[in-house]
């Protein structure tokens, strides 16, 4: 079954990335327009075929949502593999960088997460098999097409994959409001795992007590937490911080 990928920005980064593009479907009266001009160019250099098609097969294929004018009809997603995911650190001769997400169910905040950990230069992302938001135009498209330029493994099994990371000796460190270490205050250098946790619940039991360490963010405020993905991108962006430090 082949996938769709709609909007200007996720189509245009799909193109540009190793997926298979199977057709560009363009609404009619568009083709043309500047704005789409460098996304057919990007079809025809890599030599996909470009249609164009009423503005309500569009509609219908996305279902409604708002495409911009443009979808791509795409193979299905190939999920990675952990090995794969500490392969890439190992070819960048960096030391690994992932991003665990334990169970976020809000489809935009996956995708503002991803569009986040591809920024930062994570390695890959780990998200679970079950209870949790797939990977789907929506989120493609909520990430800028981020998604086709990362490593994502599903994984069955959260806490056995940590183990797993940490038999690797990769730090896993979790964010939790529960936590009594600042996130600033932690070493978020070198093999780190960051783990984030779904939007109502936070880490789960388990997860929590597979983590090396937890760090929370310094509330001020009124509110006593932030969103799921904007928490988890403070936290990616420290740890980068941190990281080009060391570099230095």
């Amino acid at each position: 079954m082949p996938d769709y990928v709609w909007g200007r920005n996720p189509v245009l980064e799909t193109l540009r990335s190793h997926r298979q593009v199977k057709r560009l479907l363009m609404a009619e009266g568009q083709r043309d327009a500047p704005a789409l001009a460098v996304i057919v160019e990007e079809a025809r250099r890599r030599q996909v075929p470009v249609e164009t098609v009423p503005r309500q097969r569009l509609d219908q294929f996305s279902q409604g949502a708002v495409h911009q004018g443009c979808l791509a009809v795409v193979e299905a997603r190939r999920y990675a593999s952990l090995e794969q995911i500490l392969d890439r650190a190992s070819q960048k001769n960096e030391d690994p960088f992932l991003l665990i997400l334990d169970a976020i169910q809000d489809v935009n905040n996956l995708g503002s997460l991803l569009r986040s950990a591809e920024a930062a230069g994570v390695h890959g992302v780990v998200i679970p098999l079950r209870e949790a938001a797939e990977i789907n135009a929506t989120v493609v498209k909520t990430s800028a097409g981020a998604t086709e330029h990362l490593l994502i493994a599903q994984e069955n099994n959260i806490t056995h994959t940590i183990d797993l990371l940490k038999k690797r000796n990769i730090w896993v460190i979790g964010l939790a409001g529960e936590a009594r270490t600042d996130y600033d205050k932690a070493n978020l250098t070198g093999a780190l795992a960051l783990v984030v946790g779904n939007e109502g619940k936070g880490i789960s039991r388990l997860v929590r007590e597979h983590c090396d360490l937890l760090i929370k963010l310094p509330m001020r405020g009124t509110i006593n937490s932030l969103n799921a993905a904007v928490a988890g991108s403070i936290a990616l962006y420290e740890a980068l911080r941190q990281r080009n430090s060391t570099k230095a």
